[in-house]
């Protein structure tokens, strides 16, 4: 089985498999993890933080440049 990096928002990383798009981190015992931005509570579900292979873009990045034009009304 083949690995890569994974990375958190803290910049934390933790090898993992390569065929995986991302992975969940359940443990949450950093002293940042409360209050991380990438900490993710479903309704329903464990609590967890996203970590997305080591150099993928942010999530959000195709958003950075979209621009909203105010109300034109």
């Amino acid at each position: 089985m083949t690995t890569q990096t994974f990375r958190a928002g803290c910049g934390r990383e933790q090898d993992g498999p390569s065929d995986l798009a991302e992975l969940a981190y359940l443990d949450l015992a950093f002293e940042e993890c409360p209050h991380c931005p990438h900490r993710l509570e479903p309704e329903g579900g464990p609590v967890f933080c996203r970590w997305l292979p080591s150099g993928a873009a942010a999530p959000f990045a195709a958003l950075a440049s979209f621009k909203v034009d105010g109300d034109e009304s």
